[in-house]
């Protein structure tokens, strides 16, 4: 009987993907093992390879269809000896889900507030008077049930909470108009309206927010000023973990000035000594990136209650440093992951930060090597920027934003001085990492920056 070629589940959280390429066509042979298509996520581009021998009777997804979901039927393949056009015309019909994307309806950005980088657009504002969003059980909010209360799927709750939408102002298409997954979807891609917010009782003090449509914010504009560029999966994963990041994580900062001179003496030593590879060029580079994930490595070892990841039933502590340093990719950014960075050399962390890197910009990265970790690292300081604050990459309780190193006039023994010195910010989740143990950490992170030394023994 025909087998149904279905949407693969590429990582434990992908729901949906894209169908990037074909790389077979309706009536060739397959066998297990041959490359069918390449599957695009929201971080990488996969190969997707056969498990069974036969022909392809039919495709039903076109290459370049977007938001298929795991496990829906992408092709129909005939078994060895089947007749393929009967195989084709019992083929599942397609559902309207793999199709081009549609805009999201666009947010105003947040103020930024000087300490904040990276912040992605909120799709629901905090009214000025209150500072935050009035929720479904609170006056102000939308609901769908009685005595306040919201009917709609725990799915249907975790969607529209990643996608920043009050649940309680979505029109439910379920049972007794409960909210289930497809309402989320289509009020995301503005298939469907919002309820408008119930009003404030008199009193109160709190206006409803609610986000501005596409068509206000154009208006602001002058028509033939702008074009609309669609946004791709990446740059929606991206908005959607920052928001929740930002909504959900009490973020707090931490900076400190460290002095890197004996860091740049023992980098230039380390790399001049560096043998002739097979191709004639020395075998090792190291940047002050790979000195700094080696810090930050140690450090984490040296104060372990900071390795650590808040859940809700309980802390987990890391037992290694297993670091994730952020990529910029065209689009975007993806954040590889160093497994057990305190364990090895600087010379193997270049060596894996190279291939990590180069293979991100392909995205050619396997799930396993960007998801996870226990902190992250972000580090503009080769665009000249001094100090920033980044945003927290849940499931980590930390990251490191990383700045320029300068010279820098400083005073020592009560005279000037010039030394190279590099500002570090420690973003922390306030819940797993009090402020003293934040101190700690990062206070840790200057003694292996400052002496780089003690990271070789």
């Amino acid at each position: 009987m025909p087998i149904n070629i279905l949407m693969p589940a590429l990582s434990p959280t992908m729901e949906k993907g894209n169908l990037a390429k074909w790389l077979k066509k309706e009536g060739d042979k397959v066998k297990a093992g041959d490359i069918l298509a390449e599957i695009e996520t929201d971080k990488a581009t996969m190969e997707y390879e056969a498990v069974d021998e036969g022909v392809i009777a039919k495709i039903l997804v076109p290459e370049g269809a977007t938001d298929i979901a795991v496990n829906q039927p992408i092709a129909v393949l005939a078994a060895e000896g089947e007749d393929v056009k009967a195989a084709a015309a019992g083929a599942p019909t397609t559902p309207a889900a793999a199709n081009v994307p549609h805009p999201a309806p666009a947010a105003l950005p947040s103020p930024k507030t000087g300490r904040e980088s990276g912040a992605a657009p909120a799709a629901l504002h905090p009214s000025p008077s209150s500072g935050r969003v009035a929720s479904a059980s609170e006056p102000g909010g939308a609901t769908n049930g009685h005595a306040g209360r919201v009917f709609a799927s725990p799915l249907a709750r975790r969607l529209a909470k990643a996608a920043g939408i009050d649940v309680g102002r979505i029109a439910g298409s379920g049972p007794h108009g409960r909210v289930i997954a497809r309402d989320v979807d289509a009020a995301k891609s503005g298939g469907s309206a919002l309820r408008a917010p119930s009003p404030a009782p008199a009193g109160t003090g709190i206006v409803p927010a609610q986000a501005p449509s596409d068509d206000k914010i154009r208006a602001l504009f002058e028509p033939g000023s702008y074009e609309v560029v669609p946004h791709d999966n990446i740059r929606r994963i991206i908005a959607q973990r920052l928001v929740l990041a930002k909504q959900t994580i009490p973020h707090f900062y931490l900076t400190i000035s460290c002095t890197i001179d004996k860091l740049l003496s023992a980098r230039e030593d380390i790399n001049v000594t560096a043998p002739a590879g097979a191709d004639g060029k020395p075998a090792w580079k190291l940047s002050v990136n790979d000195f700094v994930i080696k810090a930050m490595a140690l450090a984490l070892m040296k104060v372990p209650d900071a390795n650590v990841t808040w859940t809700e039933g309980g802390m987990l502590k890391h037992k290694h440093a297993d670091i994730g340093v952020a990529v910029a990719i065209p689009g975007g950014l993806i954040t590889p992951v160093i497994r057990k960075a305190e364990t090895k050399s600087l010379t193997v962390i270049s060596k894996e930060m190279k291939d990590y890197a180069a293979r991100a910009r392909a995205r050619k990265l396997r799930p396993e090597e960007y998801q996870g970790g226990t902190t992250a690292i972000s580090n503009l300081g080769m665009y000249g920027i001094e100090e920033f604050a980044a945003v927290i990459n849940p499931p980590h309780a930390t990251i490191l934003a990383v700045g320029t190193g300068e010279q820098r006039a400083v005073v020592r023994d009560g005279k000037l001085a010039v030394a190279t010195q590099m500002k570090v910010t420690l973003s922390t989740d306030h819940r797993a990492v009090d402020g003293a143990l934040g101190a700690e950490l990062i206070g840790a992170f200057k003694m292996y920056i400052e002496s780089p030394t003690a990271m070789l023994v």
